[in-house]
């Protein structure tokens, strides 16, 4: 298991019209191998939105960093200052705090 978090503001884009995108491109990331989950992330007030993805591995995750999809969601010009930081997991404690991630473990 590997968690990744990414973080970034809109430009140009309402938060109306980004939940529009986001229901829009949601199918796809559901069918990305090796994507467990993906938290879609939103604080309009301060303008920060991302994700929290729930990977099967830090393999899979650099896998999809090689895609077409991933290049364009990267390269969108609505999505500012993207930030991505990846972690493992540590499975013991998580277990014991009942962890999403340690759980899909």
């Amino acid at each position: 298991m590997h968690i990744q978090i990414v973080n970034f503001n809109l430009r140009e884009m309402s938060h109306a019209d980004y939940e529009a995108f986001s229901d829009e491109v949601a199918p796809r990331f559901a069918g990305v191998p090796g994507l467990l989950s993906k938290t879609w992330l939103a604080d309009e007030a301060s303008n920060t939105y991302g994700g929290v993805y729930f990977w099967a591995s830090k393999a899979a995750m650099e896998d999809f960093f090689q895609t077409d999809f991933f290049k364009a969601v990267v390269n969108n010009p609505n999505l500012a200052n993207l930030t991505s930081k990846d972690f493992a997991v540590l499975d013991a404690p998580g277990r014991a705090t009942r962890s999403l991630g340690a759980m899909a473990a």
